[in-house]
């Protein structure tokens, strides 16, 4: 059913993307998948990273770790943006069809007053992509 999936992920906040790239793991092995993370950083120097390279790096031992604990061979790419806050959508949108995933598994929050103006990046995924998204919360 599923032959590519794709887990965008936030190195900012690694500690509420258990429950998804679990989901997405077990959806892997389920349907003997291929699973890839997706970074999106800028080339500025952040709390993450002081530039793309090291970005890139951070997230591959992600990669490598939760392939270790979820028994799963994960992929990464990672993009560059000048603004990550404001292309990610369109960032993640392109991934999608550059790469020929099938399916997305991502993260989201509890919405708030915010969600009710901007759509999540989540929501916009959904509402845009041309393949199935999975929204896992907590």
């Amino acid at each position: 059913m599923y032959n590519k999936i794709m887990v965008p992920i936030d190195l900012r906040h690694t500690d509420q993307l258990g429950k998804a790239i679990k989901t997405a793991a077990e959806l892997s092995k389920a349907h003997d998948a291929s699973l890839t993370f997706v970074g999106v950083t800028n080339p500025q120097p952040s709390a993450v990273a002081h530039n793309p390279k090291e970005y890139e790096s951070k997230l591959a031992e992600f990669a490598a770790a939760q392939s270790k604990e979820t028994g799963v061979e994960i992929g990464h790419i990672s993009k560059v943006s000048h603004d990550p806050a404001i292309d990610k959508d369109d960032i993640l949108e392109e991934v999608v069809e550059g790469n020929d995933f099938d399916l997305v598994v991502m993260a989201s929050h509890v919405p708030g007053i915010a969600e009710r103006i901007f759509a999540s990046n989540a929501g916009y995924l959904a509402s845009h992509a041309k393949v199935s998204v999975f929204v896992v919360r907590g």
